[in-house]
Formats: structure tokens, sequence, C-alpha cells
């Protein structure tokens, strides 16, 4: 049902949900930008390139991105008139995408895990870990969603999405978070583990360099999108605070969500893709300045490059 006032009021709530629709405005625009920044990139190491799993994962977390980042106008942007049946429809299709990114970007992680450790075993575990932390996740987010509802405010001319929780979705949203936590802190011990003991391992000089590099690239572009990870986890487990959710209309209370979204969309939607697209333009770099590219170079990006090799570690 849409409430439509007038009343002086309500101007705290229109002030604080502009200053939210600002951040929201920021972090869709960095997304948007970042896909032009890199688009050049995406048509040279992705496109043109054969494409595989890896490449179906790319497309599907970038683009669902701008998907997400134009949903995000949508709800937030005080001009935008939604009813209240399109608002449930896409707070709905929004919550399910941030599910199905975290699991393809879960799929990246168990691909570049396994080009590291080339271990079968490793292979199942980590599946079916990813498995499990996807069907949890899956079941938190239907909950929290069958007990919301949303309502369209038309307060002095401006448009606004209220969320009401039914009942209290305070354990199936600790429950969310913890699965995903989980999972990233297993994922990021057992890159660095796999990285360290082979940069201890290495014996031959003439290919410990190339299999150093492989593993930096790999290790590196890793700890940068699990420290944006971490801000974005210790923000949604910081929601469950009550000084928190204490005064919505508060400055402070509408500046958090605002920086919980840049937050989580540079992860998702930017940090994510990247996992991709450094490692090709890391071996394109490497094709490009040696005559010769080298089997060794190649097993660690069997699946995400797609190169051939006949060598094995």
């Amino acid at each position: 049902m849409t409430l439509v006032s007038d009343d002086p009021m309500w101007w705290p709530s229109i002030n604080s949900y502009r200053i939210a629709s600002y951040f929201i405005v920021a972090a869709s625009a960095g997304v948007m930008y970042d896909w032009v920044l890199t688009f050049g990139y995406e048509v040279e190491l992705i496109w043109r390139q054969h494409w595989s799993l890896m490449t179906g994962l790319y497309l599907s977390a970038r683009y669902l991105g701008l998907v997400y980042a134009a949903i995000g106008l949508l709800i937030y942007v005080p001009t935008i008139s939604l009813t209240d049946a399109v608002s449930h429809i896409i707070y709905v299709v929004s919550n399910s995408m941030i599910t199905v990114v975290n699991a393809i970007l879960g799929v990246i992680m168990v691909a570049r895990l396994h080009a590291m450790y080339q271990r079968r075993k490793m292979l199942i575990f980590l599946s079916v870990v990813l498995l499990a932390v996807t069907i949890g996740n899956g079941v938190a987010i239907t909950i929290i969603t069958m007990r919301m509802s949303e309502e369209e405010l038309v307060l002095s001319g401006t448009y606004q999405c209220f969320v009401n929780f039914v009942d209290d979705t305070n354990l199936a949203y600790s429950m969310y978070w913890m699965f995903i936590t989980a999972w990233e802190v297993l994922a990021l011990c057992l890159a660095i583990w796999i990285a360290v003991k082979h940069f201890r391992e290495l014996q031959r000089p003439s290919t410990g360099w190339v299999i150093g590099d492989c593993f930096m690239a790999l290790t590196k572009s890793h700890v940068v999108y699990f420290v944006s990870f971490v801000a974005v986890s210790c923000f949604n487990f910081g929601y469950l605070s009550p000084a928190v959710s204490a005064d919505p209309l508060t400055l402070a209370s509408q500046i958090y969500p605002g920086l919980t979204q840049i937050f989580l969309l540079v992860q998702l939607f930017v940090l994510g893709p990247r996992l991709i697209l450094s490692v090709r333009k890391y071996h394109a770099k490497r094709m490009t300045s040696s005559d010769t590219a080298s089997g060794v170079t190649s097993v660690y990006f069997q699946e995400l490059v797609d190169v051939s090799t006949s060598s094995s570690v």
C-alpha cells in the first residue's frame, strides 16, 4: 500500500534517504566506470579468446554487476517511483544476484586453487565445501526474503521504498555472512599455504622465477580481493549491533549502509571479475615478452587462460 504525505515530520526521513542515494549512485557509477576502463582488455583477453567456463563466469560476474548497479539506481534514486509489487520483485532479484555472484566467485576460486594444487582430491574437497556454502546461503537468503515486505512512500514529491521485516532475521543474516566468511578464509589460507610451499621448494633457477611469478600473480590478486571482502564482512556484521540500527534517520545510520554498498559492489563486481582478468593480463604479458611460452607457466592457468601444456608440476 502506497503512503502519500506532505507532513514535515517526514523531512528527516527524506533527507536521510537522499544521503543514502548519493552513496548508491557513487557505487553504481564506480562499477560502470570500471567496466568502461577495462573494456579494452575484456575484448582482447575475453571476447577474442577461446571460450571456456572461465569466460562464462567472468561475463556473468561482470554484467550481473552492471544490472545490479542499475537496480540500485531504481531503488534509491528518490525521483523514481516504484509500486510495492515492483519493489518486492526488485529486492528479491537483487538479493538473489548477490548470492549467485558469490557462488560464481567461489567457482573461480576453486579453479584458481585447483590450478595451484593440481590435485583431484583438493578439487573434490573444495567443490563439496563450496556447494555446502552455496546451499546454506540460498536457504538463509530465502528466509530473509520471505520475512520482508516493501511499501512505497511518496513524501513531499519524493519516492522511497520502505522495507519492513515481519520477523527477526538476524540469525539468518548472520548465518549468511558466516558461511561466506568461512569459505573466503579457507580459500585464502589454502592459496597462501601452497604459494609459500612452492617458493620454498623451488630448486631449478631456470624455471624457479617463472613459477614464482605465477604464484605471485595468483596470490596478489587473491589477497587484494580478500582485503575488500574483509571490509564488506565487517560492515555487514556491524548491522547486528544495536548501535547501528538504533536510529535509522541519523546521518551516521545512512552513511554506514552507503559505505557498505560501495565496498560490496567493489568486491563483487570490480575485484571479482579481475580475479580472471588479472591472470589473463599477466599471461598475455608473458607471451609477448618471450618468444617461446613456458609450459611451466601455462599449467597454472589451464582453466583461466586455456593454454595447453605438456609439462606438469
